[in-house]
C-alpha cells in the first residue's frame, strides 16, 4: 500500500539525523512537582514497572525529598529493571551519600549556574559554583557511581560560564550532562545554538535535554536539541511537572518512532494505559484534545471538508 506521508517525509529529512534518541522518564521526580501530585510508595513502584516495560532508557526519582521517596527508590532499584534508575539530588555530598545508601548505580546532581540562581538562591560566586560541581562529581565517582550533572537554568547563564562549568565537570569524569531550559524561555533555533555551544566546548560527553513547556514549545525544543547533538529527552507521562510541565512521553516516543524513524524498543500500545494510570493516581486529568492519548485524538468531525 502506498504511503500517504511519503511526500511530507522529503521535507522532514535531516542532513545529519541523530542515530538514536533515548528517553529518560521523570514522572517520579519532575511529575511529583506538579501541583497536587504525590504518589504513594506502591504507586511509584508500579509506575516504574510500567515505564520499564514500555521501554524507556532511564527512570528518574529523587530519594532525598522524603523518607517515603527514599523507600520507593530503594525498592525500585532492587527490582532489577532493565532501565537505569537515576537517583536525583543536589550537588551536595550529603545528597550523594543518601543516594549511595539506596544502592543506586546512577545519580544525577543539579546546581544553578545562572547569575540569578547563584546570587539569589545559592548566594555563591562563580568559582564556588565550579568547585561545588566538580566536588560533587568527584564524590560520586569515588563511590563508584555513574553521574549526570544538570546545569540548572543553563539557558539563562552567561554562555562563557556555562561552557566553563561543563568543561570542568567533563574533566572531573562526568558521564552525562543535562542542559535544561528551566524557565521555559527558549525558541527551537535558540535551543540548537545552546546545545551546539556546549557540544563544541566539551566534545563527546553525552547530553540530555530537560525543557519546560511554559509557552508550548517544549516538544519542539527537545527535538531541536537532539538535532544539535543531544541524545536523550526527559519526559513525564501526560507531560505533568512543575508549572506547565515538560514533554509528554506519548508525544516524544511517537515522534521518535514514526516521524524520525529511529530504532527503539517502545511498546506504543501502552500509551493510553499509561495516561489513564496517571489520571487515576492524580487530580490532573488528561484533556480530551491531548495528542495521542486524549479521548478526541482519533475522532474526526469533517465539517465542510468532504
Amino acid at each position: 500500500m502506498e504511503d500517504a506521508n511519503r511526500h511530507a517525509a522529503r521535507y522532514n529529512e535531516l542532513p545529519t539525523a541523530p542515530a538514536r534518541i533515548r528517553i529518560l522518564d521523570s514522572t517520579l521526580r519532575e511529575g511529583e512537582q506538579h501541583p497536587g501530585v504525590s504518589f504513594s510508595v506502591k504507586q511509584r513502584i508500579q509506575i516504574a514497572w510500567e515505564l520499564d516495560h514500555f521501554g524507556v532508557d532511564q527512570i528518574e526519582i529523587s530519594p532525598v525529598i522524603s523518607e517515603d521517596h527514599e523507600a520507593a527508590t530503594r525498592t525500585i532499584i532492587q527490582q532489577g529493571l532493565a532501565a537505569d534508575i537515576v537517583a536525583h539530588g543536589r550537588a551536595l555530598k550529603g545528597d550523594i551519600d543518601r543516594i549511595v545508601s539506596c544502592g543506586a548505580s546512577w545519580c544525577a546532581v543539579y546546581l544553578g549556574i545562572s547569575d540569578v540562581h547563584m546570587r539569589d538562591k545559592l548566594r555563591i560566586g562563580r568559582d564556588e559554583a565550579v568547585s561545588r560541581a566538580v566536588g560533587a562529581i568527584e564524590h560520586a565517582k569515588a563511590h563508584g557511581l555513574k553521574i549526570r550533572f544538570t546545569a540548572e537554568d543553563g539557558s539563562r547563564a552567561d554562555p562563557r560560564f556555562l561552557t566553563r562549568v561543563c568543561a570542568a565537570v567533563r574533566d572531573a569524569g562526568v558521564d552525562r550532562i543535562s542542559l535544561p531550559d528551566t524557565a521555559g524561555i527558549m525558541l527551537p533555533h535558540g535551543m540548537r545554538r545552546y546545545v551546539a555551544l556546549v557540544r563544541e566546548a566539551i566534545g563527546e560527553v553525552p547530553l540530555d535535554v530537560h525543557v519546560h513547556n511554559d509557552v508550548g514549545l517544549a516538544l519542539a525544543n527537545a527535538f531541536a536539541a537532539c538535532e544539535a547533538g543531544a541524545d536523550q529527552i526527559h519526559t513525564t507521562i501526560n507531560g505533568i511537572g512543575e508549572r506547565t510541565g515538560i514533554p509528554a512521553l506519548a508525544e516524544v516516543a511517537t515522534a521518535i518512532h514514526y516521524l524520525y524513524g529511529l530504532p527503539n524498543s517502545f511498546h506504543l500500545d501502552m500509551l493510553g494505559d499509561l495516561s489513564r494510570l496517571i489520571d487515576a493516581y492524580t487530580p490532573v486529568k488528561t484533556h480530551e484534545s491531548a495528542p495521542l492519548v486524549g479521548s478526541s485524538a482519533f475522532k474526526h468531525k469533517a465539517g465542510t471538508h468532504l
